[in-house]
């Protein structure tokens, strides 16, 4: 990136900026991050529209609180003297709740003190994961659409990101057979996400059995980001440690946000290899202190209360069973995902006569003409996310917005 030359606005710092943000040039694009896009979009139909209520399946977070029992726990917790202080890499009753939850949950036997440890959330474990193995010129392998942090965080440190598209054709798998040998060779971590966040796509034994292989093979560490695992439809959760074998090549990352209703409350862990969990607790010692040492506490009941979870996919399970028949009934060719509480289906290709050239083009006509919001993602072709996340107190609420979601978009002549 040429750096552009420094005006009389500029401060005296401009041009110390590394390059892994932008250099002398950070602070001076015009691109606008996707997300910010939707923002000003859903701003500007609530002013143009102030008669229309904004129908929002863009949010992607838990629309409900954390269970009472955990949020008395925290209360109790936080006003213990013994919980004032750093934390570090987590207290024992927490990593010990982790191990119990995994035995009870998926029958996976791990050692408490040496083979789980937590994170602030597992967003910073991403960041963390890279700079346990990635030097200058080493590869990372992510599914696209995804999560991007561990991608961005090897570009920090120097590596190469190499996206590996989700396909519908594939079942939202990876082409794992596909990539160039001379990747294979640089490549020191595949990053995969199930269920699948954005398309819903739940793995199998037999694709986790070739993962494993896969990793043998090339000398590869697998995480996996089990953060909506909990919401899991079609059959019982499954977790790659679960696998034969699978703890000998890598870790995985849970969060208590999905599962448990505790977003904002930055709590996860990081669980199998215990030499992986050794080298991300190192760097991650000299990241952070530790999560408040209550949360832990009331994440450790959350953990041991496994009524909560059932609960929360039970009701996203239906919202989402909901708005595929809706948006079913208006045109879009969409069926039930395995898991998560998004909804990925094809963007329609134009309402009437105006023709969208992407997915993020359809979203934004949608916002503007009928305030209905949902995520574009053009990565491996053109698709919208919904999200069941919208606040609605009651079923009778949730169909009614059904209906209106129907009624606004039956009239758009969407095709697909």
């Amino acid at each position: 990136m040429s750096a552009s030359a420094p005006s009389a606005s500029d401060p005296w710092f401009q041009t110390l900026f590394a390059d892994r943000i932008g250099g002398a040039n950070y602070g001076k694009g015009t691109d606008v991050y996707k997300f910010e896009k939707i923002k000003r979009a859903k701003r500007k139909a609530l002013a143009d529209h102030p008669e229309r209520k904004l129908l929002d399946f863009g949010i992607g977070e838990n629309d409900d609180m954390a269970d009472a029992t955990v949020r008395d726990a925290l209360t109790r917790e936080a006003n213990k003297v013994e919980n004032r202080g750093y934390a570090d890499n987590g207290i024992q009753n927490y990593k010990d709740a982790a191990a119990e939850f995994m035995q009870r949950q998926f029958g996976v036997a791990l050692d408490p003190v040496n083979e789980v440890c937590h994170c602030i959330g597992s967003k910073p474990a991403y960041a963390m994961l890279p700079a346990v193995f990635i030097n200058p010129g080493d590869a990372t392998l992510m599914t696209v659409p995804g999560y991007p942090v561990a991608g961005t965080w090897t570009r920090y440190l120097g590596g190469e990101v190499v996206r590996l598209p989700l396909l519908e054709k594939n079942g939202f798998f990876p082409d794992l057979d596909g990539i160039p040998d001379d990747v294979k060779k640089r490549a020191k971590l595949l990053v995969i996400n199930y269920p699948n966040s954005p398309t819903g796509a739940v793995a199998t034994r037999d694709f986790y059995k070739r993962v494993i292989e896969f990793a043998h093979k090339h000398q590869i560490v697998i995480v996996q980001d089990a953060a909506h695992i909990l919401l899991s439809y079609k059959s019982e959760p499954l977790s790659f440690l679960q696998v034969e074998g699978a703890k000998e090549v890598g870790v995985e990352v849970h969060s208590m946000s999905k599962g448990f209703n505790m977003i904002g409350w930055r709590l996860g862990f990081v669980c199998g290899h215990p030499k992986i969990v050794q080298a991300y607790a190192d760097v991650k010692d000299n990241s952070d202190s530790g999560q408040f040492m209550a949360v832990q506490h009331a994440a450790a009941h959350a953990l041991r209360t496994p009524e909560i979870p059932v609960q929360i996919r039970a009701k996203y399970k239906r919202r989402l069973e909901k708005l595929v028949a809706a948006l079913k009934q208006v045109g879009f060719k969409c069926e039930m995902p395995g898991g998560t509480y998004f909804l990925y289906a094809s963007a329609p290709k134009s309402a009437g006569d105006l023709a969208f050239a992407s997915a993020e083009a359809a979203s934004q006509y949608l916002i503007h003409d009928q305030s209905v919001c949902c995520v574009p993602w053009d990565d491996a072709g053109a698709y919208l996310r919904f999200s069941v996340t919208y606040i609605a107190n009651s079923e009778a609420e949730e169909d009614a917005l059904m209906a209106e979601t129907v009624a606004r978009l039956k009239g758009m002549n969407l095709k697909f």
